[in-house]
């Protein structure tokens, strides 16, 4: 498994990531012979970025990788995050303080090595800039000068413009970026027939800062599989992130892809997303999340199979154009 430095956190990262989210499932719903006997497979291979949120399962997830962790006493990279309750008015400072140390009793650790605010930023239902830059962001120093998490970080989602503020004060280490061919603009041109968010490859200034970037719904929430159904672990329906409106037309846009595979360029369209998400240098690690053990086995395959040449690119946005 190809191991990347995360941005200046200097954070050496497996270019795949476990995802521990509630969308793929197992470290939510799983039995917890699964969940340990997965994530031991994952370190295995050598991935050593693991992800989990409070939000993933209320709590659930971060109780199993605490259990799991300490059978399995590993010690890999681990980030969570902090969303805010959504009674008014908030006290932004005591939430952030209060996620993390439930989030660190659950997980069963004195300190997190990556923090990052899981709320949109620039939008109603998210942070304003405001609230992020005169609430937050001290809250969050106060919990570093605690030695309770090293880096800080945020889930790259909200307004562009807002987001490309947020990223020119380099106050954060990580940003967590939707990636994947159906939406590829956090790095490269959106293909203009697609719906989504341009995020005016704000990557590339993000980078540029030392900014690691952190992939996330490399499969689109599945769509990038190219199959409707879903394992009884996952979640049975999932609202797309800065792509189509809806599941159904993702999935149409990713069947696109097809004759790539029917020409051997790679076994499925799943591995076809996979190494797509991990082709640009700048991206630090990609996450994935499982619903099983078969599933972690394309993925962990996928990625030592490495990028996707550029003639094969070409090919990916000639057929989505």
């Amino acid at each position: 498994m190809e191991q990347r430095v995360l941005g200046r956190t200097g954070l050496g990262v497996s270019v795949l990531g476990y995802g521990a989210g509630a969308v793929g499932g197992l470290m939510v719903r799983g039995t917890p012979a699964e969940q340990e006997r997965s994530l031991a497979r994952a370190l295995e291979a050598g991935i050593t970025y693991v992800d989990t949120a409070p939000s993933y399962g209320n709590g659930e997830s971060e109780r199993n990788l605490g259990r799991v962790l300490k059978s399995l006493g590993a010690r890999p990279v681990l980030g969570t995050k902090i969303r805010l309750p959504a009674a008014a008015p908030r006290d932004i400072p005591g939430a952030i303080a209060t996620s993390l140390e439930a989030s660190l009793q659950r997980l069963g650790r004195d300190s997190i090595d990556l923090f990052q605010l899981h709320d949109p930023i620039g939008v109603v239902e998210g942070y304003t800039l405001t609230d992020l830059l005169g609430e937050a962001v001290p809250a969050l120093h106060r919990l570093q000068a605690q030695g309770k998490c090293r880096f800080l970080g945020i889930t790259a989602l909200g307004s562009t413009p807002a987001l490309r503020q947020v990223l020119e004060t380099g106050i954060f280490d990580t940003a967590q970026i939707p990636f994947n061919p159906l939406n590829p603009s956090w790095l490269a041109p959106r293909p203009a027939r697609l719906p989504g968010q341009d995020f005016e490859r704000l990557g590339d200034l993000a980078a540029a800062q030392g900014v690691g970037l952190i992939g996330i719904r490399i499969l689109a929430a599945g769509a990038l599989s190219g199959e409707a159904g879903r394992h009884p672990v996952a979640m049975p329906e999932v609202a797309p992130i800065a792509s189509a409106a809806d599941y159904a037309t993702d999935l149409a846009h990713a069947r696109a892809l097809r004759p790539l595979v029917e020409e051997g360029l790679a076994t499925s369209l799943a591995e076809l997303a996979i190494r797509y998400a991990i082709t640009p240098a700048a991206m630090g690690t990609a996450l994935i999340g499982t619903a099983s053990q078969e599933q972690l086995e394309v993925a962990i395959a996928a990625a030592e199979k490495g990028p996707l040449p550029p003639p094969v690119l070409e090919r990916i946005a000639a057929l989505l154009a």
